[in-house]
């Protein structure tokens, strides 16, 4: 398991999110085995497993409430580490990749309006006591809104990437892939005022966001900054930081943005993925129609 799991991370460049999701659903399988083979399974009972017995796992699975989206993670996750065994003459996963993945339920991304977004990220609204951990939360979700950012790549960031007032950002994204964006004045401007009352030394190499303590800050900080904020604010709990990012997209769509450039902006491997904010635009545009016109 371990060799299969540095694979993954070495050579297909999985998001610790990704990777820590297939390890998890894989010892979820090997503890399934153990009952339903009736022992702890060994390469050969895994080298001959049979659709019926992957079938019976995710009946078990969803059984215990486990939604299509998870499942099909599940399945990805078995799949690669069974053709991993398969490539070294350990097991044959022809009958495991013959499989379907779940269906999974279309769901649209949700949205903030364009005046949430900015009271989310303007400093004053922000909730902290000490005015630079405020001047940082802004930042970061400047960041996120106005450039498109995922929170890791906001996180991931350093001062030198911004060292000589520069006009875009070079971002490093899911699976290895680097895009650039366009970096807007106001984020320049709460990244330099963040900067500016950062009670902390900042080398150029290091981590640019950081938390009360001076070490990079964690995901989970701005996770709850915005849970505040959204109660503050009354906001609907679909307001998350990853929010932010479909409001960038959905903004820039209903501003006449084209789907190939925001795809390239949000760094999408396929334009099918960014199409799903026409559906978002639509919805709205259907929502604005029913209030507005004397006939709807």
């Amino acid at each position: 398991m371990h060799d299969w799991a540095d694979n993954l991370e070495r050579q297909r460049r999985l998001s610790k999110h990704t990777l820590d999701g297939y390890l998890r659903d894989l010892r979820q399988f090997l503890t399934f085995l153990t009952g339903h083979l009736g022992g702890p399974p060994g390469i050969s009972d895994i080298s001959e497993l049979r659709p019926a017995d992957m079938r019976a796992f995710m009946a078990f699975r969803r059984k215990n409430g486990v939604g299509a989206r998870t499942l099909g993670r599940s399945l990805a996750g078995i799949r690669s580490f069974l053709r991993f065994l398969e490539k070294r003459g350990l097991a044959n996963a022809a009958g495991i990749n013959a499989m379907r993945a779940p269906r999974q339920p279309k769901s649209l991304p949700k949205a903030l309006t364009d005046t949430q977004a900015v009271a989310i990220t303007r400093n004053s609204e922000q909730l902290a006591e000490e005015p630079w951990v405020a001047a940082r939360n802004a930042a970061v979700l400047t960041l996120l809104y106005g450039c498109g950012l995922r929170i890791s790549e906001a996180l991931g960031l350093q001062p030198a990437d911004f060292a000589g007032n520069p006009t875009s950002l070079k971002i490093d994204g899911k699976g290895g892939k680097t895009r650039i964006v366009p970096l807007i004045p106001a984020a320049t401007e709460t990244v330099g005022h963040y900067r500016d009352l950062c009670p902390w030394h900042l080398e150029a190499e290091g981590p640019l966001f950081r938390g009360v303590r001076g070490g990079a800050l964690q995901p989970a900080i701005i996770q709850k900054e915005m849970r505040r904020l959204r109660s503050a604010l009354g906001l609907p709990d679909t307001a998350t930081p990853h929010a932010l990012r479909h409001s960038f997209a959905t903004h820039l769509l209903a501003g006449g943005g084209d789907l190939r450039s925001i795809q390239e902006l949000l760094g999408h491997a396929s334009l099918t993925t960014t199409q799903i904010y026409t559906a978002v635009d639509t919805t709205r545009l259907l929502e604005a129609y029913g209030k507005a016109h004397p006939r709807a």
